[in-house]
């Protein structure tokens, strides 16, 4: 069983950066697609970005221009630059990956999951 592992979050003002990173347990795993979420509170887990192994990403709308995603292939890590941060991105954050390619995309119910971190807190002040 793969696990993956997160590392990056904590508190920072509004207008702040943060990097969220995550790697697997089992450092020969290779996904083929690759995400994060944010749960923030009494909302539902939704996906704010997505990877896949075409080099292909995808944003929620609210996160576009200020969030990045990217992935390191020779520390099999993958990344979630977060710039000009906001309240609202306020949650815990998870990383996830899959080996499956079709539907890596925000779309709401199509990225596959196989795989989850622990999640890591992200919490933005006004």
């Amino acid at each position: 069983q793969v696990q993956l592992v997160e590392s990056g979050g904590g508190s920072v003002q509004a207008g702040g950066s943060l990097r969220l990173s995550c790697a697997p347990s089992d450092h020969t795993y290779r996904s083929y697609c690759m995400g994060w979420f944010i749960q923030a509170p009494v909302k539902e887990r939704e996906a704010v970005a997505a990877l896949d192994s075409d080099g292909r990403t995808s944003y929620a709308d609210s996160v576009k221009v200020r969030f990045t995603i990217s992935y390191d292939n020779n520390k099999n890590t993958l990344y979630l630059q977060m710039s000009g941060l906001k309240p609202e991105d306020t949650g815990t954050y998870y990383c996830a990956a899959d080996s499956d390619l079709p539907g890596c995309t925000v779309v709401p119910g199509t990225m596959p999951a196989a795989y989850w971190g622990q999640g890591t807190q992200v919490t933005v002040s006004s």
